[in-house]
């Protein structure tokens, strides 16, 4: 049997179909105007008139949320963590890890691997840390920080079943070279993050991606742009943007927006344990955190990570800049499967898993279809 949504307006990430219809199973069969509909015998049809309908939400950088955490290196808890996520719209993910001791990445790595077998949800992992600058730790602890070290990464890649797509690390650290040298010939997306890096070392570097544009980094200043400004300034350069209104303002993220334009940021949410949770004391990487009036922060007054909501992060993105739902999708699905070569996800094409959200016109999530089932 086939799943039909009829008379939504879709929005493919390619084009945009006012009256549209849209035929799945467990991947998308057909979608064009309600016009060229033709029934088939085992169509289960829903007429979802004034509905808008969009590609499932890609996020590459997530360490948790709803209880759970990816260092955590559960299985089974990353699983029903991935699973809640689907709630928001999230059809894609990295689980993310962070600067830990080696034995507690290996943990991660190794668990994320287990859940990541039986849950095609999870197309990849995040290494955030712990090749990092201590000056811009962030929520990191600073006792795990190390310099690029190849053979850990390889390591660590290594137990996670070669699932390391995307690692944010500080491109000015000694040996960075090599370290970019191996995540090229390996598919893994080398991200400047937590970095206080120049604008002269990040020109030297082969970074592509830059870690929650604006959080944790060497800011842009008049007489050096350093890596806000770099990633500001370079086509080439992938700019993530965490849309809660605490990590960065609204006129800022405005600014990224006209800057860079919608194809080249991707929304993250950045979220940890405490996201879906009561407010109230929390944990990242056995540092307290309280959560109050949708932040996340240490007790030093850092932001930790975020509570942020997907579906939230896309509607504040239109909010913040003005962009339409058509712009978007691009920042919350197109961009990050193009960038990570995710041949099967960010657009609503035939062929493609069928990984769909469902709105009303006020842009409240109402339904989410991951391969097809309805979440």
């Amino acid at each position: 049997m086939s799943t039909v949504l009829k008379h939504a307006t879709i929005y493919t990430g390619e084009e945009v179909i006012s009256d549209g219809y849209l035929r799945f199973g467990s991947q998308i069969e057909a979608v064009g105007p309600v016009s060229e509909y033709r029934a088939q015998p085992d169509d289960d049809v829903h007429f979802v008139s004034g509905k808008v309908v969009v590609p499932g939400f890609i996020d590459v950088h997530s360490h948790g949320g709803y209880g759970f955490d990816s260092m955590d290196g559960d299985p089974d808890q990353i699983n029903e963590m991935v699973n809640d996520m689907v709630h928001e719209g999230v059809t894609t993910i990295f689980p993310t890890t962070m600067t830990q001791s080696t034995e507690n990445i290996n943990h991660a790595m190794t668990g994320i691997a287990e859940a990541a077998a039986k849950n095609p949800v999870i197309q990849g992992v995040h290494l955030e840390g712990p090749f990092i600058a201590a000056i811009y730790k962030g929520a990191q602890p600073e006792k795990y920080i190390k310099d690029p070290d190849v053979e850990l990464l390889d390591h660590w890649n290594s137990l996670s079943g070669g699932r390391v797509r995307l690692i944010t690390y500080a491109p000015e650290d000694k040996g960075a070279a090599k370290f970019e040298d191996y995540c090229l010939a390996h598919n893994i997306v080398p991200s400047v993050g937590h970095s206080n890096a120049t604008r002269e070392q990040m020109l030297a570097s082969r970074a592509t991606h830059v870690t929650h544009l604006y959080n944790a980094q060497r800011e842009f200043k008049h007489r050096e742009p350093g890596v806000t400004g770099h990633a500001m300034l370079e086509d080439n350069m992938y700019a993530e943007l965490i849309c809660d209104g605490f990590h960065i303002v609204p006129d800022m993220i405005k600014l990224a927006y006209e800057q860079k334009g919608p194809h080249r940021i991707e929304l993250v949410t950045d979220s940890m344990r405490a996201k879906g949770m009561p407010e109230g004391e929390s944990e990242l990487g056995g540092q307290k955190v309280i959560v109050k009036d949708k932040q996340a922060r240490l007790e030093s007054g850092n932001l930790a990570g975020s509570v942020l909501r997907f579906d939230d992060a896309f509607r504040n993105v239109i909010d913040f800049t003005g962009c339409g739902i058509e712009e978007a999708v691009l920042m919350s699905s197109v961009n990050q499967a193009v960038e990570f070569g995710l041949t099967r996800k960010g657009t609503l094409t035939v062929g493609k898993d069928a990984d769909l959200n469902v709105f009303d016109r006020a842009l409240n999530l109402e339904a989410t279809y991951s391969f097809g089932h309805q979440a």
